[in-house]
């Protein structure tokens, strides 16, 4: 019977698609029909574990009885004390096994009742099938291989031989720790290529063998597949193993021990961390938490010179994200779980930058790249906002706001703003304080606000700075910082209508601010160069259109002349916001559409700093 199962007709199998999830079948003892017309009929007797099931092209291994109506049967796997395999949905069992076999969970055994156009037709199968004859299989599903064309062109076969755990598969930028055996196919069996028995760390996206770089980014740790490569993804000329033909079709055995996870720790990607080994749990240090680490710190690479070291009987303790350690380190640790192992790789700007550093055991050359080893011994988490009472989040803003200060100072903009964005975020709700503490809320606020737009501002960062500088103008709109603040991003942005209004207001209400006024000036002399580009840039269109020939009638100038073109007035703004205000001595005009002030007099401010 099982030669009688591997049978080819009827045609158009290999199209079929997978089943929907309508015919998802999971109870005892229910009958399903699986094909909408009563052509197999699905009745569960011991149910499956797990929820997966086989797919198309999957090698599946079975047990089954095959029985006529009157119960008489044909054939039996089980009598031959010899599973059945196949490859599903490819037309080799008849139909309703395709149908039926792909609905199984593991373990599952179940009743396939499958009519004739389902089973051998009219003809049958003599002399044990008669014609038209409908039948009964009982069927267990004992396991199955995935086989995927994981290439999508033929060129690797992945059959899976062990599940892997987790949802995690590696990237191009990642290493993975694997072990594999390659032989030629059809080979004795005899190895070209194989790792060292624990296994060897290899680079995703740099494979020698191109089926691994291919085969890699589908699997997940702990995966256990065989491989069938076509040449074009075999081994590269430089790359093959001694007597390995160029054309040959190669077989691999290949499992994936580890994924060693390689992610950046800035937005630059000037620090980056790479797994090495896993933790036991999922603890990962907070702004603010104490930690203990080891470490050994190298100069340049993982052969480098050590320059400095604590071990596990001798950590070292810091709190993190609080420049207490190297910035590199600092915000390589924040990646980290308890108990893993990590390299953090630490560009010069993130180490000692351009400056010689004496360290314990060795001193650091300026502009070094730095490679830290580092084991994350223990995390205690910083409490967090929503276990706070409310003196405990103004206590926590204004040490992130004193933090804040401190990176600024050290020209640190991108930690600056981001301490100063947590201090205004964690006493944004404060509707439940007391009265004293939301006065004493609404200024840290204010200041931690207004330094955010300060450090954005410093990065370049124009729309966050405007966001950050809005937050304190929605609640007091002629805060003078604040339109500081927000037309030096509308200048940087070259949004000079915009600028103009927020210097404006500011000079309203205080006229003889020195930092407005040298913004202002700042102002001018942007906006006129911006209207000298502008004059060349038209200039330049309009000789080329007058070059252009000139296929209608020519309209006369009023100075008759023909090749003349008259400038437009550049159209006057009738916004109050840019008439000429007594109050602040600014006056205004147009030129070339650009809006230009020229300031009265005034007595000199204190210049508009970060609030401390």
């Amino acid at each position: 019977m099982a030669d009688d199962l591997d049978m080819t007709e009827p045609p158009g199998l290999a199209d079929e698609e997978e089943l929907d999830d309508e015919f998802d079948v999971s109870e005892v003892g229910k009958e399903k029909d699986l094909t909408g017309d009563g052509g197999v009929i699905k009745k569960i007797l011991v149910e499956g574990s797990g929820w997966e099931t086989p797919s198309k092209g999957d090698e599946v291994t079975v047990h089954y009885v095959g029985t006529l109506e009157d119960g008489t049967v044909f054939d039996s796997s089980r009598e031959r004390d010899t599973p059945f395999v196949f490859s599903l949905g490819q037309g080799r069992v008849i139909k309703g096994w395709d149908e039926g076999v792909k609905t199984f969970k593991k373990g599952e055994k179940a009743l396939l009742t499958c009519k004739a156009d389902y089973a051998y037709g009219e003809q049958g199968s003599p002399p044990k099938i008669p014609p038209n004859a409908t039948l009964n299989f009982e069927v267990e599903l004992l396991s199955w291989k995935s086989v995927k064309d994981i290439a999508g062109d033929g060129g690797v076969i992945k059959t899976i031989l062990t599940e892997g755990s987790g949802w995690t598969k590696p990237k191009d930028q990642d290493e993975a720790l694997v072990r594999y055996t390659v032989r030629v196919g059809g080979s004795d069996g005899a190895s070209v290529a194989s790792s060292s028995a624990d296994g060897d760390v290899i680079s995703v996206a740099s494979c020698q063998l191109k089926a691994f770089q291919v085969a890699l980014k589908t699997m997940k740790e702990g995966e256990k597949v065989t491989l069938h490569i076509k040449p074009e993804y075999g081994y590269s000329a430089e790359g093959r193993p001694e007597g390995v033909p160029a054309d040959a079709e190669l077989e691999a055995d290949l499992e994936l021990v580890l994924i060693r996870k390689v992610e950046t720790a800035t937005d630059d990607g000037q620090v980056s961390v790479k797994l090495i080994k896993k933790g036991k749990n999922y603890r990962k240090p907070n702004e603010g938490a104490t930690v203990k680490v080891a470490y050994t710190a190298r100069i340049g690479g993982p052969d480098g010179p050590v320059f400095e070291e604590y071990s596990r009987e001798a950590p070292l303790t810091f709190i993190a994200d609080e420049g207490e350690v190297v910035e590199g380190l600092d915000l390589g640790v924040l990646k980290m779980n308890e108990d893993e192992v990590m390299e953090i790789r630490v560009a010069p700007e993130y180490g000692f930058g351009d400056k010689e550093e004496k360290r314990p055991l060795g001193t650091v050359p300026p502009n070094s790249t730095l490679l830290y080893t580092v084991e994350l011994l223990e995390v205690i988490k910083a409490k967090e906002s929503w276990d706070m009472s409310a003196e405990d989040k103004v206590q926590a803003a204004q040490k992130r706001k004193e933090l804040g200060n401190k990176f600024f100072k050290a020209e640190k903009w991108s930690r600056a703003a981001k301490k100063y964005k947590a201090a205004g975020d964690i006493i944004d709700h404060d509707k439940d304080f007391s009265t004293e503490l939301k006065k004493e809320s609404a200024a840290l606020k204010k200041s931690a606000n207004l330094n955010t737009a300060a450090a954005y501002i410093k990065q370049g960062l124009w729309k966050d700075a405007i966001a950050a500088a809005n937050k304190v103008l929605n609640s007091n709109p002629s805060d003078v910082k604040a339109l500081y603040r927000r037309a030096q991003a509308h200048l940087g942005q070259q949004d000079f209508v915009e600028a103009l209004v927020d210097i404006k207001a500011a000079l309203q209400v205080e006229p003889a601010n020195k930092d407005v006024r040298v913004l202002l000036a700042r102002y001018k002399k942007e906006s006129a160069a911006a209207n000298q580009r502008d004059a060349v840039m038209y200039k330049t269109m309009f000789q080329k259109l007058a070059k252009l020939p000139d296929k209608g009638p020519k309209v006369q100038s009023k100075a008759g002349d023909p090749e003349v073109l008259e400038d437009a007035e550049a159209p006057s703004t009738s916004d109050s916001e840019n008439k000429p205000e007594a109050a602040n001595g600014l006056e205004t005009k147009q030129q070339n559409g650009h809006a230009e002030a020229t300031p009265a007099a005034a007595p000199v401010a204190e210049p508009m700093a970060v609030d401390n």
